[in-house]
């Protein structure tokens, strides 16, 4: 599970063994707890994230989006 970015307590990391049917997505971390996971073709949430960092979560995804996509594509080939 290679962590692509870190900003604060964030850590997003992409699966390298995931479900054929699951849409393009990455992990969102914050110490040892997977929080949440965030659609790349959308950028929208797939699970609720903890009450209170919607913002700031999104915030930080979209200054790495490109480069949590190009490692789910180097990894997932799809």
């Amino acid at each position: 599970m290679p962590t692509v970015a870190v900003e604060g307590r964030f850590r997003f990391v992409v699966n390298t063994r995931e479900n054929g049917f699951e849409p393009p997505h990455v992990h969102v971390w914050v110490g040892n707890e997977d929080v949440c996971r965030i659609e790349l073709n959308g950028g929208t949430y797939m699970d609720t994230p903890p009450p209170g960092n919607f913002r700031d979560i999104m915030q930080a995804y979209a200054r790495y989006a490109e480069e949590i996509r190009s490692t789910w594509d180097a990894i997932h080939g799809r």
